[in-house]
């Protein structure tokens, strides 16, 4: 799994190679000029020879020196941090863009199947803990690399004998970042699933917070979420604790580098005093610096796995998640026109989970401009039905048709614009009111808005909002349910679409508002195909065709008044309804 993450990484990084070309370099400008200062300071140790004997023309020269490498040291850096800064977030801001746009072609059935607020966790929090990760990856991984080969080449050059002492010590910090970086991984990976099911339950809670207070289930969600917070907890703990081992650790081991170079220093400088190749104590003073400056980026680096293990397993699930099988592309791309609105379902099969069985060898025919109704207890396949009929699933076996042709051979867009949908779950977004309302006819005249509103009863509660149509609402505004609802019912009058789906659309208006609309209805169905779901048998007393479903089949089928006089389900269902 690291490996392809890591290529899928590098993917997003390719179209920033110049950025990234310019971090490189800018990095080892940046060590070129740090290490330059130690090399010089130990040239100024050397020019002070003996008290009244130093030569300050060289030391001045030398002080210069080191004031432009620090100047070069630090403008390369603040470049670097600029340069670094831009690529993570380009590369955050792609993997996002990635992400929601994968979500808006997944299939119904993924969402269905997953709490949203875990979905918004993995393109949120952990898209930012990667950002992290990878400015983390930028600053301090290739300064950290470019410090220890610079460091080695000078040691080298400077002394063998101290620098064969500082290798001998080196695989024993590598090793020992190696051991405990490796076992982080799943530790991180665990920690950013139980925050994103800490995540889902947070939004879950507080999107459904009426109706917690309504069950008096406050208590319960506390115990639920104690439990959650206290895994997340222990993740965390386990996670950060294996974790911070590595820096006092690796500091241990830098601590015995430098003891050891200081001794082994310090004899070199007595060994071969007066000597041509004299060790110096300027010498000594530059390669104790650049131990130091070499063990710095261990410490560094160790960190940066650190962090780098929790930007992998959050990378992992943003990658899971663009990776998902997008919904089948439409195997037909012809398009559907304005439809008649002649609907069929011809043997049609449909389960959503293969083991579980819900339609079975279904058979409607709805005639163009005929008002069908479908009625039954909760879970027999009504919703489904409806989810079928607008394909945000495709039947098992069977097909389902408009005007003769295939739902699975036309373009879902064009299938989609024949319909127009009011649902019992009204959607608000977050823009004016006639925005809103021109959602599904964006070249819609401001007197055919109006004469819409007008028609489902909310034109005089617009005009008591404060800009009127152009007033800002949204999902979680001020509104109230039923004026949302009639807010749904204004859009899909706007489109007038040949076929209408009606589910529970009048369910949070009151019986006054429900009738005036239910005439507006009466005037917009007429010559439409519709198909109407409802519990309220009073509502659909006049349609054309009553389908009463029961485990996903249809059981009876016929007008108000033959299903009545059958005496069967339907009439137990009316008579329960309206028994005194």
């Amino acid at each position: 799994m690291k490996d392809g993450t890591l290529r899928k990484i590098l993917q997003y990084l390719k179209p920033y190679w110049l950025l990234l070309t310019l971090t490189v370099c800018l990095a080892l400008v940046n060590v070129a000029a740090t290490l330059a200062i130690p090399y010089l300071a130990g040239l100024s140790v050397d020019r002070i020879i003996a008290p009244n004997d130093v030569h300050f023309a060289r030391l001045y020269r030398i002080f210069s020196a080191i004031g432009g490498c620090i100047a070069v040291a630090v403008l390369s850096q603040w470049l670097l941090n600029v340069a670094s800064n831009r690529i993570a977030y380009h590369v955050l801001g792609d993997i996002r863009t990635d992400a929601f746009r994968k979500i808006q072609v997944l299939p119904l059935k993924y969402l269905d199947g997953r709490a949203y607020g875990e979905t918004a966790s993995v393109v949120i929090s952990d898209a930012e803990q990667f950002s992290e990760g990878l400015l983390l990856a930028f600053n301090q991984l290739f300064t950290g690399a470019a410090t220890i080969v610079g460091v080695l080449v000078i040691l080298f050059v400077m002394r063998w004998e101290v620098a064969l002492v500082v290798l001998f010590v080196t695989p024993l910090s590598l090793l020992t970042a190696k051991f405990i970086s490796s076992r982080t991984y799943s530790m991180f990976k665990k920690q950013s699933e139980v925050r994103a099911e800490q995540t889902a339950f947070i939004d879950e809670m507080i999107g459904d917070l009426k109706v917690v207070k309504a069950f008096c289930h406050e208590e319960e969600n506390e115990k639920v979420f104690r439990e959650i917070n206290e895994r997340y907890r222990k993740c965390s703990l386990k996670a950060v604790f294996f974790s911070s081992t590595t820096n006092p650790t690796t500091r241990f081991i830098n601590s015995v580098v430098y003891a050891l170079v200081a001794l082994v220093g310090a004899l070199l400088v007595i060994a071969t005093a007066g000597t041509a190749a004299a060790f110096t104590v300027g010498n000594l003073s530059s390669v104790l610096y650049y131990s130091t400056q070499y063990t710095k980026p261990f410490n560094e680096i160790s960190e940066v796995v650190t962090e780098f293990q929790n930007a992998f397993a959050c990378a992992a699930r943003l990658f899971a998640l663009i990776g998902e099988e997008p919904e089948i592309s439409d195997s037909g791309n012809e398009d559907l026109g304005r439809a008649k609105g002649e609907v069929k379902l011809e043997e049609v099969d449909f389960s959503y989970t293969p083991e579980q069985k819900l339609i079975e060898d279904l058979n409607v025919c709805a005639p163009a401009g005929k008002r069908v109704a479908i009625v039954g207890p909760t879970g027999c396949g009504k919703t489904t039905l409806i989810n079928l009929l607008m394909r945000f699933y495709d039947v098992n076996g069977g097909r389902v048709t408009v005007d003769g042709k295939d739902v699975r051979a036309v373009t879902r867009r064009s299938l989609r614009e024949n319909y127009g949908m009011v649902l019992q779950d009204t959607w608000l977004k977050e823009a004016t009111v006639r925005e809103n309302l021109c959602m599904g006819n964006p070249e819609a005249t401001e007197e055919e808005m109006i004469e819409a509103a007008k028609a489902a009863h909310c034109h005089n509660f617009i005009m008591r909002l404060p800009e009127g149509y152009g007033t800002v609402i949204g999902d979680e505004g001020n509104l109230s349910q039923g004026q949302k609802q009639l807010l749904c019912i204004a859009r899909v009058m706007l489109c007038r679409p040949p076929m209408l789906i009606l589910d529970e659309a009048t369910s949070n208006i009151d019986t006054r508002t429900e009738r005036k609309v239910q005439d507006a209805f009466q005037k917009l169905m007429r010559g439409r195909t519709c198909f109407i779901v409802a519990h309220r048998l009073s509502t659909i007393q006049n349609a054309d065709l009553i389908l009463v479903m029961k485990a996903g089949s249809i059981i009876e089928q016929g007008t108000h008044s033959e299903l009545l006089a059958r005496r069967g389900f339907y009439y137990e269902l009316y008579n329960a309804q309206f028994a005194e």
